[in-house]
């Protein structure tokens, strides 16, 4: 293919440099005009030679065929863009607990289940907390987060 495209590159840069000295070797007059306009057709028809050289007979271009892959596409980014949606939804409410725990002075480490809700769309359904249990921090998570207290799992450490 790339060797198709350099040959035809060179056949147009042959074919136009040589109108141009055709039409700088030609005198002013209609000798020169027919010349040019000689010139620009073979030009032309060098151009256009790969057009006229095609088998649009085996061209196959159903849409049928693209469609399916364009569908299986969308579906790939859409998998893609939940999972990243969910991810980040993780880690901003593993911050936010992590942020509150250590405004009641609890030392912990957490991690956040995220399941798809109702409309498909991630919410935090539960978290695993390796620290000190707080009271204060699973009513936070129940009230504030919707993560409920039988969700909330904790392993106290000394």
């Amino acid at each position: 293919m790339i060797e198709a495209a350099r040959g035809w590159l060179t056949a147009v840069a042959a074919a136009a440099f040589l109108v141009s000295l055709s039409q700088s070797l030609i005198p002013e007059g209609t000798v020169r005009k027919i010349a040019g306009f000689a010139g620009g057709l073979a030009l032309l028809l060098v151009m256009v030679r790969p057009l006229l050289g095609a088998d649009f007979d085996h061209l196959d271009l159903r849409y049928e065929d693209y469609a399916g892959e364009i569908q299986q596409r969308q579906t790939e980014l859409e998998v893609q863009s939940d999972q990243t949606l969910s991810e980040l939804i993780q880690e901003k409410t593993e911050a936010y607990i992590l942020d509150k725990a250590a405004a009641l002075g609890v030392k912990c480490t957490v991690r956040v289940l995220v399941e798809p809700g109702e409309d498909g769309t991630p919410i935090p359904s539960g978290a695993e907390l390796t620290g000190q249990k707080s009271d204060a921090l699973a009513d936070y998570m129940e009230q504030e987060l919707g993560i409920p207290k039988e969700r909330q799992v904790y392993h106290e450490t000394g």
